[in-house]
């Protein structure tokens, strides 16, 4: 059965699994999305549920100088192994994310690291446009938490469409990295620097 490019694209868009391993429970699954999601789960995803417990003490720290020293990243990314961490998979990953902050600017790694003072804000300003703009009271939480989601997708580094291929996130290429290495891999921290402020997360 041929599987189409687009039905790998969405599967892997949902489950931040590799294209391989989407295209191959496609096959398994005769093309039904479901069901390839079930084989990746008990196959991929499971495993990685596993691995999020463990210490993540090795790693690397890169960074990335942009705009003729105007910009730069400083970035630490986390796996359990020294081995890993020497790999040029997890070097290339640490670069490029580090390149890609610098591009894009995130304010937190995930939602749940931004601040709840900001997210209420947020929040409180989207029910406000929702309800002037004459939208019934029960669309409004929908319209607030579709806007959310976008806020997340521009300021959260997890969240956000990765720099050199749009139709990916962060969080998908560190899906794949996990399933590469077979380890748990966390983005600990970054701080980014533009000539005359410094902007610090963690």
């Amino acid at each position: 059965m041929k599987i189409s490019i687009q039905s790998v694209k969405e599967l892997r868009e949902k489950t931040g699994v590799g294209i391989m391993d989407c295209k191959n429970a496609l096959k398994e699954a005769s093309g039904d999305n479901g069901k390839a999601i079930d084989i990746l789960r008990k196959k991929g995803i499971a495993k990685a549920q596993k691995r999020e417990g463990r210490i993540t003490s090795e790693g690397q720290i890169q960074s990335y100088v942009h705009m003729g020293g105007k910009i730069g990243v400083l970035v630490e990314a986390n796996c359990e192994t020294d081995f890993s961490a020497k790999t040029e998979d997890f070097t290339n990953f640490t670069k490029n994310l580090a390149m890609h902050i610098a591009a894009t600017n995130p304010i937190a790694i995930s939602p749940e690291d931004l601040p709840s003072e900001i997210v209420e804000r947020e929040k409180e300003i989207y029910r406000d446009q929702a309800l002037q703009s004459g939208k019934p009271e029960k669309v409004v939480e929908k319209i607030v938490e579709g806007k959310l989601k976008k806020f997340f997708s521009e300021v959260c580094l997890l969240n956000q469409a990765y720099v050199k291929d749009p139709d990916t996130t962060i969080q998908n290429l560190l899906n794949e990295l996990k399933a590469k290495t077979g380890e748990n891999i966390i983005i600990k921290r970054f701080i980014r620097f533009k000539l005359g402020e410094t902007e610090d997360k963690a």
